[in-house]
């Protein structure tokens, strides 16, 4: 799909028409994001909401660079692995009050509205305000998510209110409405983020959660305010750069894996062979291996980022994989110097945005925050419990993060801005659509309908049913445990050869243009 004027891509078609909306009446890439995924928190409740967190990559065509959002929330001040521990807990648990970290999407959404928008919230707040008041109809893969979730939902008397209402959750073609959440999109839409992160409404957020077994207070909520990071990246082929968000987001492990995997010369071994896809594989584990091992918060712990991406660093990782076998990977040491939702924005300015926000789990922690129609993250799942790992909890830290929007860019310019869904499928995704992008020079849509793997642990690897036997037999005899599936769909993609004049999109649903 091509387009002139500006293109919104994303999961949801009510929310790339939202977005949509807001290029047509004369707003940039910023406010149509904001739109679309403001809208994604009203209609796709068990993937994302306010009460999660948020990363983005926008290029600014006015500043003529690429920047980068954080706005993940920390673990509140009185969170400690002891704690944790002393709970009788040996690896984190993913439910209920304890794994709530504070919620960074709203001050994120404030950040980059103050800095490249053009609309304020009260504008772009107003259709999903009007969505979550008078109903939208909830689509069949939505559905089938919510009703996954339906004993979770029912755990609390007010997450069961607001979601099963009935007793169940809404089917597909039904209308759900959610005056409660309205409420406060109406006050954020008012006062601005401050309505959330201090008063009432942070009040009852904190108050939910203590209820639950956690310790977050309206004094976490009112202290986190959300960053600029710089993007970091790989020079990889073609005049190629891929970048990702920092730690703490997983983005260097799809970077390590490009790393590696660039020394192949992938572009002269036959696409989706056996060997082709061995190399892939082997490089993403190498890579999430080391990801695992020093990603952290880089505010609380060195992580070497430097050394992790260079050049000797990738050819030691690299020659560790065998042409004839499958690795069982272990990390290395590397030279010290040195359920979600995805949306993609361009307008005809040329400024383009990738951006990701996430309750992590679905419907997060399964709390939902009072009578604020809010549902709240698990996002602090991820954190380690072993002592002196850098991504163990501790007050005020930020965890490992598995949500990650990409971008690319070629000889300089903006090129595509891309993103898959589907926890740690997520670099994985980025290494597989990229490099069918940059070496074999697929169109959007043929490099995100392409046939996926997913490494799961070990030598355990998930392969999408595109995969053919040959290939699968191939895999196995070099000791690959094969498993069906393959997970991240759907992707989202916007690719600029010719910025800012034409735009293509290659997700299979929500995509829109003018």
């Amino acid at each position: 799909m091509t387009a002139r004027n500006g293109l919104v891509a994303t999961s949801q078609p009510l929310a790339a028409q939202a977005g949509l909306a807001v290029l047509q009446s004369g707003g940039n890439a910023i406010d149509a994001a904001i739109a679309a995924v403001a809208t994604l928190c009203v209609v796709e409740p068990c993937s994302t909401g306010i009460g999660g967190d948020a990363f983005a990559l926008i290029w600014s065509a006015a500043e003529g660079r690429l920047v980068g959002l954080n706005a993940s929330g920390p673990a509140p001040a009185g969170l400690t692995a002891d704690l944790v521990r002393g709970r009788g807990h040996t690896s984190f648990p993913t439910r209920g009050g304890l794994p709530v970290t504070v919620p960074g999407a709203l001050r994120g959404w404030q950040l980059v509205l103050e800095r490249f928008g053009t609309r304020g919230l009260d504008t772009l707040l107003a259709q999903p305000i009007a969505y979550a008041t008078d109903g939208y109809p909830v689509s069949p893969g939505i559905a089938a998510a919510w009703e996954r979730s339906t004993e979770l939902l029912a755990r609390l008397p007010d997450s069961r209110r607001v979601w099963l209402p009935g007793g169940r959750a809404p089917r597909a073609g039904e209308m759900f409405r959610n005056p409660e959440f309205a409420a406060t999109l109406g006050a954020i839409a008012d006062q601005g983020p401050d309505a959330f992160y201090t008063g009432s409404i942070a009040a009852r957020v904190a108050a939910a959660v203590r209820a639950d077994g956690g310790v977050m207070t309206a004094d976490d909520l009112a202290a986190y305010r959300a960053e600029w990071v710089e993007p970091i990246a790989v020079e990889y082929a073609n005049g190629a750069t891929f970048h990702e968000i920092p730690p703490n987001g997983q983005g260097l492990a799809a970077l390590l894996a490009l790393n590696i995997a660039r020394g192949f010369d992938l572009s002269s071994v036959p696409y989706g062979s056996a060997d082709y896809t061995h190399i892939l594989i082997e490089s993403m584990k190498l890579a999430f291996v080391d990801a695992h091992a020093y990603v952290g918060d880089p505010r609380r712990v060195g992580v070497p980022v430097a050394g992790l991406l260079s050049g000797r660093y990738a050819r030691e990782r690299r020659a560790l994989i065998a042409k004839d076998r499958a690795l069982f990977p272990e990390p290395g040491s590397p030279p010290r110097d040195g359920d979600t939702v995805y949306l993609t924005v361009a307008d005809g300015a040329g400024n383009m945005v990738s951006w990701i926000q996430s309750l992590y789990m679905g419907f997060g922690s399964g709390i939902t925050a009072g009578d604020t129609g809010v549902q709240l993250q698990n996002r602090g799942a991820n954190f380690s419990l072993t002592p002196g790992h850098p991504n163990e909890v501790a007050p005020g830290r930020r965890p490992f993060h598995t949500i990650i929007p990409g971008f690319i860019t070629r000889d300089g310019r903006p090129w595509a801005s891309y993103g898959v869904m589907g926890g740690f499928m997520q670099p994985q995704g980025h290494l597989q659509v990229g490099v069918n992008l940059v070496d074999f020079g697929m169109n959007p849509q043929a490099a995100l309908d392409a046939p996926r793997f997913n490494w799961l642990q070990g030598r355990e690897v998930a392969l999408e049913p595109g995969f053919g036997a040959a290939v699968r037999d191939e895999l196995a005899r070099r000791g690959g445990v094969l498993l069906p599936g393959g997970g991240g769909r759907p992707p989202c993609l916007v690719n600029t050869s010719r910025p800012p004049d034409a735009a293509l999109c290659g997700t299979s649903r929500g995509r829109r243009r003018f």
